[in-house]
């Protein structure tokens, strides 16, 4: 593993990392690891990954399916209200 050092750091640019941070509550280190390898494309950006995932986890198909069927009723219409 190598250590880099980053010098002449703009403000603006450290604020937006520590607020980043700050939104994914992981440390600076894994930030920023985090950051490069999505900009250099070695890891896949997730365009909905709103920090809220270690909270809430992750659902299985099996799960998935078994919210989609017991919420299928609310997809339907009900012509008679729109008379």
């Amino acid at each position: 593993m190598k250590h880099l050092t980053v010098r002449n750091v703009p403000d603006e640019l450290a604020a937006a990392i520590e607020a980043e941070q700050t939104r994914r509550g992981a440390s600076l280190n894994q930030t920023v690891l985090t950051l490069l390898r999505r900009a250099l494309g070695l890891e896949p950006d997730r365009p909905f990954d709103n920090g809220l995932g270690r909270f809430a986890g992750t659902w299985s198909e099996d799960e998935l399916r078994e919210f989609e069927a017991a919420t299928a009723q609310f997809e339907e219409v009900d012509p008679e209200l729109w008379r």
